[in-house]
């Protein structure tokens, strides 16, 4: 028990192959574990009895809870993946879309100022004037049309 040990001399190259290999297997397991856990609560066509019996499955026989899982239900795993895919892709565009479009309606400001200008051309009565600036100020404005993209004439 003296003899100073050496850790670079009394673990061979292929002893440390090994370890590797066995550590990237353990983690792997971990991350298929977890998907098949994330699977279970993501299944909408599961109902509870049948997601409470498969999670006892998995957590209490983990290796042979995993292999039946795969087998009775790796299938549609991947249909539910792809499809939990599609719905975050879909809220991402509308979101995008969304905040890309911004506000189309002119502020108060700039429809008071149009209005004035107007008025100041003549073009509209002191009457509508006041009128048009009571519908501003009271935010009865009608929302532009959804499709504000101008066609291509012919």
């Amino acid at each position: 028990m003296d003899t100073p040990t050496y850790l670079a001399y009394d673990y061979p190259l292929l002893s440390m192959f090994w370890t590797m290999l066995w550590i990237f297997l353990w983690i792997l397991w971990f991350i298929l574990l977890f998907r098949i856990i994330a699977d279970i609560f993501r299944d909408d066509s599961m109902n509870g009895w049948g997601k409470g019996g498969w999670l006892a499955f998995v957590i209490l026989l983990p290796f042979l809870g995993v292999l039946v899982y795969v087998i009775a239900r790796g299938k549609s795993m991947g249909g539910r993946e792809i499809a939990h895919a599609r719905e975050k892709q879909q809220a991402f565009d509308a979101y995008v879309r969304e905040t890309a479009a911004g506000d189309s309606r002119p502020s108060r400001a700039e429809e008071l100022g149009r209005l004035a200008e107007l008025r100041t051309k003549g073009d509209i009565s002191e009457e509508e004037f006041q009128r048009a600036k009571a519908l501003v100020l009271n935010d009865d404005r009608p929302s532009p049309p959804a499709d504000t993209t101008p066609t291509a004439r012919q």
